[in-house]
């Protein structure tokens, strides 16, 4: 930095102020600032009274434009500040020629604008601070018109380390850009996602689909633009990037593959945020989430399982409600062979008939009705077997099954049926009878 020319400068204001204090300019330029200022105030009180005028004549109109400009308050006067300055910036041109005093005034209104802005609108402390240290400083030196130097004298700032270099001007370029592009990046990613989910034309699966799609191409977009910012060379990383990725396949296959079958499984719609899913090691359990790398269940113990996605493509799996929500269930016991089966039948029907989640009526198929049949004879008495529809899974807040067994019991008990012991028949040989046993032997 040249210092010779700083003291030159220092010796040369006081001088300089005085021909600039006894500048006619100066003072026509003062005037119009001036006079930009008190109309724009009158302008922001006019507004600001507006509404209620309005909304005198017309309540849901005027209770709008009151919201509108409220809402707007806190930017009404600077706003018409800058635009006022603008105008007092042409004017001055066409008056003296000079407009340069009334350019600082509009690059302060803009400052103004600026700072009213963030107070407004930015919620978050860190944000606002580091916007206010940021963006404002910068508006300062473009005002004054000492951007263009500083960020020269920062560039001059540098530390050769072999074939890299770096400067203090850049650290700060990536750091503020790198820090914009990050925030503006989720604030993106957000109500990116957010739009998508909306889609209600568009199933669930199909909507986390296009929504992973689009957080995974935003951030490569992201990196690629921090990447230019930083000043890297993509075509050199390109080459770094291709050995990179082949020792990375090696390492990271497993990750890719749950990651290619996750967009596999959310193509073909095997499965879908809600469905009731069994795997061939037993587990089971409703899917409450889907991501790229893997499935959450949870069962109804309230256990969270996390599967990854392979496992659905190089496994089976039962979806006991994708494509239908109706169950069929059934009930085995036994009865005497006294029993009145013909009457016991019509009772069982008409008992699992009336639990209010058992699919049943008239305009229901014969096929999905309440039915009791025999299944079999057994050793001690005749296998009836039970089997009824109802919507969802037996279990958690469907406990259909342990409702129909006690109904069933208080049935049985109400009509005399007997549920027979296990029967046994036992001979007692004579000694006649145990002396011929022995003689066979």
């Amino acid at each position: 930095m040249d210092f010779t020319a700083v003291l030159e400068w220092i010796e040369s204001l006081p001088a300089a102020v005085a021909a600039l204090a006894g500048s006619p300019e100066l003072y026509e330029q003062l005037a119009l600032i001036a006079a930009a200022f008190v109309l724009a105030f009158a302008l922001a009180a006019v507004l600001r009274r507006a509404p209620g005028r309005a909304a005198s004549r017309d309540g849901s109109t005027g209770r709008l434009r009151q919201a509108l400009l409220g809402h707007a308050q806190a930017l009404l006067l600077p706003l018409l500040t800058v635009a006022l300055m603008g105008g007092a910036v042409e004017l001055a041109t066409a008056i003296s020629g000079q407009s340069w005093f009334v350019r600082i005034g509009q690059g302060l209104a803009a400052v103004w604008l600026l700072h009213a802005g963030i107070s407004r609108f930015v919620a978050r402390q860190v944000v606002r601070v580091a916007v206010s240290w940021i963006a404002i400083p910068i508006a300062l030196l473009q005002v004054f018109g000492w951007l263009a130097p500083t960020a020269a004298w920062l560039e001059s700032l540098d530390v050769q380390i072999g074939n890299i270099q770096f400067s203090a001007y850049g650290l700060l370029r990536v750091l503020i850009f790198g820090s914009l592009l990050f925030w503006l990046g989720r604030v993106s990613n957000n109500a990116g996602q957010s739009v998508i989910r909306n889609q209600q034309e568009l199933d669930v699966g199909t909507r986390e689909l296009f929504a992973k799609l689009f957080e995974a191409a935003l951030y490569m977009v992201v990196f690629i633009l921090l990447l230019q910012i930083m000043g890297i060379n993509l075509t050199a990383l390109a080459v770094f990037g291709g050995a990179l990725g082949v020792g990375l396949g090696f390492g990271l296959q497993s990750i890719a593959s749950n990651f290619i079958s996750g967009i596999i499984l959310l193509l073909d719609r095997s499965l879908r945020v809600g469905d009731y899913v069994e795997l061939e090691s037993g587990q089971k359990g409703n899917i409450v989430s889907m991501n790229m790398r893997s499935t959450t269940l949870e069962t109804f113990e309230g256990k969270v399982i996390v599967v990854p996605n392979e496992s659905f493509i190089t496994g089976s799996f039962v979806n006991w409600t994708h494509n239908n929500e109706k169950q069929r269930y059934s009930i085995e016991f036994q009865v005497a062979y006294s029993t009145d089966l013909e009457m016991l039948f019509e009772v069982l029907r008409r008992v699992v008939a009336s639990h209010p989640q058992v699919i049943s009526g008239d305009d229901v198929p014969v096929e999905e009705r309440p039915d009791a049949e025999i299944a079999g004879f057994g050793d001690s008495g005749v296998d009836i077997l039970i089997e009824f529809w109802m919507a969802g899974i037996d279990d958690g807040r469907n406990r259909v099954g342990a409702d129909l067994y006690m109904m069933i019991w208080k049935a049985l008990k109400e009509n005399g049926v007997e549920i027979p012991f296990p029967q046994r028949e036992v001979r007692l040989l004579g000694e006649q009878a145990i002396a011929q046993a022995s003689t066979r032997v």
